[in-house]
């Protein structure tokens, strides 16, 4: 067992103007502050220089962000629903890389309206089964989150979603941790 830090990608997926993305991954990302077990790099789609059409040939901010995929141990996907899915913008994201999604677990916070972005996160755990990536059963979901949260970001009523946050990222810790010393033993072969 490594005692290093999990190297976990904490990945914003909607790029909307207006969203409510940053509030919610500011919790999950102070949350995370307290995890001694977790490396964070956050990616902020919104920030990123990423194509609208797939490239052919990938641009220096196209690899610099599959570059970062790579070098992570774990995901969690920050995700809002939207019209019952997920954003295109994440799709796309996710579609940049292949192999660096491999034989690695993904963790999900959701947000949305009433259903919380839950059928995001179902549709999401298909996309990642294709990327031979490992999805992490529990989640944390917001339904109809901007009432969820108080002026700073602090979840009003944070007893379950703290709870259901430290189940999600002990599973996430135990599966990264389990899947890099198996890479790390065997390369994985897709």
């Amino acid at each position: 067992m490594s005692t290093d830090p999990i190297r976990l990608v904490v990945l914003l997926g909607s790029n909307r103007e207006g969203r409510f993305g940053p509030t919610v991954a500011g919790w999950l990302l102070r949350h995370l502050a307290s995890r001694p077990d977790f490396e964070v790099d956050f990616l902020d789609l919104a920030d990123q220089e990423l194509p609208v059409v797939f490239p052919a040939e990938p641009s220096p901010a196209v690899r610099a962000f599959v570059s970062r995929l790579d070098r992570a141990d774990a995901f969690a996907v920050v995700t809002p629903e939207y019209n019952h899915g997920y954003p295109a913008s994440l799709k796309q994201a996710i579609d940049l890389a292949n192999p660096e999604w491999h034989a690695k677990p993904v963790g999900f916070v959701s947000y949305g309206g009433i259903s919380g972005g839950l059928r995001a996160v179902e549709q999401l755990r298909q996309v990642f089964a294709e990327l031979h990536a490992t999805t992490i059963r529990d989640t944390v979901s917001f339904h109809s989150a901007p009432a969820q949260f108080d002026a700073e970001g602090d979840p009003i009523d944070p007893t379950a979603v703290d709870a259901a946050a430290k189940t999600m990222l002990d599973h996430l810790a135990w599966w990264a941790e389990a899947l890099r010393t198996a890479r790390s033993e065997r390369p994985y072969a897709s």
